[in-house]
């Protein structure tokens, strides 16, 4: 490992130095739980900067092939094997039909602010993982530096520096936004809701992946409005052949999709695909509403870019908050939306009036000054490692012929069981024992999925989450007898 790095002009050095290692890793000279050669001495070996060895290090890191262990240093990280099959797509769905959601989902997530029960049902990121007490102090600071936004509405909606900081980074992630095309919500939610009554009325059908996050079709049902379900591939996202022979046959008022990092799939489209996307809502003159929630928590090296990166019409309505990433509790989220900017403004208004601004204060000066992308890197890598090791163990707890989602960003896994498994009983059982899981039927308005089951992997590893999840691979074996 003493070679000099040829120096190519079209390839920066620590990208070189960062294929060089990868090489050694795959060549199997650097084998899991090998050490690493430390920054400085591989500065000496390969005679660059300490600087591009930390930059290599870290493409490697967010490639998954290292890790950096305190005090220790860097070590190849462990490789998932065995592997199971992915999940299958759907079917077509032939008719559009009414949301039936029933009171399933609120017991779900009801039972994840219980401490004693696991939470593997809601996806909801453990505490741990966020920086709150950086975030407590800018909080007490925004109060007390300017006391009057404790004791005024927020009548102007919007806090300039917060936008200005939301645009810059879809600029980064090549999805120029004007800032003032930003709505600020009160989280995702609000700015799905908000979006969904901008471009569709009761009784109008939209088109959504299935499965789908239960929270969007319990937001379709209050609005009454019908669903279409579009089949999604585990891998590759919406089935655009799919969706094109349901706009030829139905009556369609918009589109909602999940491209980057699906829930519950996984899954996440290509720059191509996305761009053959749009391209069909032109040629159908259709809005999509896109939740981009888990944008930010890829695993590769870059952001994926949104659907909004191709929206030359103003057509893409952008929803995403911090919740996942920085602070669900502050509830500050966000909708780009377009050609629609001034219908989901008066929404907004009627609704909720504003997001109130010392709160987006707080986000925003987080932005600036409180190290966010280093903060993402830490929360993606603790993603990464927590779904490979949710993943490791239900391999080997779980009944053979257990279908396996394999997601590149994001913190949910889906399952596929056999058939004869029936997740509701799943859920019921592993309840009794503390354990709160989110079984498929909750995915579909159809109650399809009976036997697929959502897992959240946003907690720390420990062995509560392996004994709980040998536990619910017992429950599953249990009714193939």
């Amino acid at each position: 490992m003493s070679a000099v790095i040829a120096n190519s002009p079209s390839v920066p050095l620590y990208h070189q130095l960062a294929e060089s290692v990868q090489q050694l890793i795959e060549g199997g000279t650097l084998r899991p739980g090998h050490r690493v050669p430390s920054v400085r001495r591989m500065a000496l070996q390969r005679e660059v900067s300490i600087s591009t060895v930390i930059q290599a290090y870290t493409v490697l890191e967010d490639r998954g092939l290292i890790e950096a262990r305190p005090q220790s240093g860097y070590y190849v990280r462990a490789r998932l094997n065995p592997v199971a099959p992915e999940p299958r797509m759907a079917r077509p769905m032939a008719q559009p039909s009414a949301v039936g959601v029933s009171d399933l989902a609120a017991e779900i997530v009801s039972y994840s602010g219980y401490p004693d029960y696991l939470p593997l049902g809601a996806a909801c990121p453990h505490h741990s993982l966020f920086p709150t007490k950086k975030l407590a102090r800018l909080l007490g600071a925004a109060g007390r530096d300017d006391p009057t936004l404790l004791g005024q509405y927020s009548m102007n909606g919007t806090h300039l520096p917060l936008s200005r900081e939301i645009a810059r980074r879809y600029l980064q992630a090549g999805a120029p936004l004007d800032h003032d095309e930003l709505v600020i919500t009160i989280g995702c939610t609000e700015a799905l809701n908000l979006a969904l009554r901008a471009v569709a009325k009761p009784g109008d059908t939209v088109a959504i992946e299935t499965p789908s996050y239960f929270g969007i079709l319990q937001t379709m049902q209050a609005l009454g409005l019908k669903v279409l379900e579009i089949p999604t591939d585990p891998r590759e996202g919406l089935c655009l052949d799919s969706l094109r022979n349901a706009l030829e046959t139905c009556s369609v008022a918009a589109l909602i999709v999940t491209p980057t990092f699906h829930n519950p799939l996984g899954s996440c489209m290509s720059d191509a695909r996305k761009a053959a996307l749009y391209h069909l809502l032109g040629e159908f003159d259709l809005p999509a509403i896109e939740d981009d929630i888990y944008g930010d928590l890829h695993w590769g090296e870059r952001r994926p870019k949104p659907l909004k990166a191709w929206d030359t019409e103003g057509r893409v309505l952008l929803c995403s908050s911090f919740s996942k990433t920085l602070a669900p509790s502050l509830r500050v989220g966000w909708c780009a939306p377009g050609r629609y900017r001034e219908r989901v403004q008066r929404l907004k208004f009627t609704n909720t009036m504003a997001t109130p601004i010392v709160l987006q204060k707080t986000v925003a000066d987080f932005l600036r000054n409180g190290g966010y992308d280093h903060h993402l890197r830490g929360i993606r890598r603790a993603y990464r490692d927590q779904v490979q090791r949710f993943s490791t163990a239900i391999v080997q707890s779980f009944p053979l012929g257990t279908r396996l989602s394999r997601p590149q960003g994001g913190f949910v896994l889906w399952l596929e069981l056999d058939p004869a498994i029936d997740t509701m009983k799943i859920h019921g059982d592993a309840l009794r024992a503390h354990i709160n899981i989110a079984p498929g039927r909750l995915f579909s308005v159809r109650e399809r999925y009976h036997n697929c089951l959502r897992l959240n992997c946003g907690i720390p590893w420990d062995e509560s989450i392996a004994r709980a999840l040998r536990d619910i691979g017992s429950l599953c074996a249990r009714q193939l007898k």
